[in-house]
């Protein structure tokens, strides 16, 4: 399993968690397990259209987020439903 590596900001946040989300132990379990659901811990390789990965850059762009994450969501999505 790989570590994820935080940034200085970052570490001061997680170091510093219980001022920033004050939870009850109850509720910071619920986040845990959610958080552990949604942990992504496959590998995945796929030949895609040009043109469908460029659209995809374009409107995860327009969202603000990663093409990446965006295709991580959609197939979560699809998976779900």
């Amino acid at each position: 399993m790989r570590k994820i590596k935080l940034t200085r900001y970052e570490q001061t946040i997680e170091d510093n968690i219980e001022q920033y989300v004050p939870v009850d132990k109850k509720e910071y379990e619920e986040i845990v397990q959610a958080l552990a659901a949604r942990k992504k811990d496959a590998v995945l390789n796929i030949r895609v259209n040009r043109f469908d990965l460029d659209n995809i850059k374009k409107k995860s762009k327009k969202m603000g987020v990663k093409y990446q994450t965006f295709i991580s969501e959609i197939l979560h999505k699809v998976a779900q439903a």
